[in-house]
């Protein structure tokens, strides 16, 4: 795990159920060899760069997910620099929900597989 998302996922209640339940050294440990700063690397444009598509979430003004497919050619999905992905939107159902919750939310998490 990178750790910029360490820092997004490894809440105060997540690392006080990881001490819980005997995982928080271990954890600790695997973030201290990873880098501070984290950059896409050459596997990672391969992998990206090979998709043919991912999911997409964005987040409501009620706080609640939505998470959205997005799909094209193989190719669609750019690594455009070491921190920035891209990729060709299309025409979709037109309720524009990931607009909108990117309006007032500008976080969002992209799910590859």
């Amino acid at each position: 795990m990178t750790h910029r998302y360490r820092e997004i996922a490894f809440t105060d209640a997540v690392k006080a159920v990881q001490e819980e339940l005997g995982s928080a050294a271990m954890n600790a440990e695997q973030a201290s060899r990873g880098a501070e700063y984290d950059r896409l690397g050459e596997a990672e444009v391969v992998f990206l760069s090979g998709r043919d598509s991912f999911y997409l979430a964005s987040l409501s003004e009620t706080g609640w997910p939505y998470v959205q497919h997005r799909g094209g050619p193989k190719g669609f999905v750019r690594v455009l620099d070491e921190a920035t992905i891209g990729w060709a939107e299309f025409a979709g159902n037109r309720q524009y929900v990931t607009t909108g919750n990117l309006r007032g939310s500008d976080r969002v998490s992209l799910f590859f597989m």
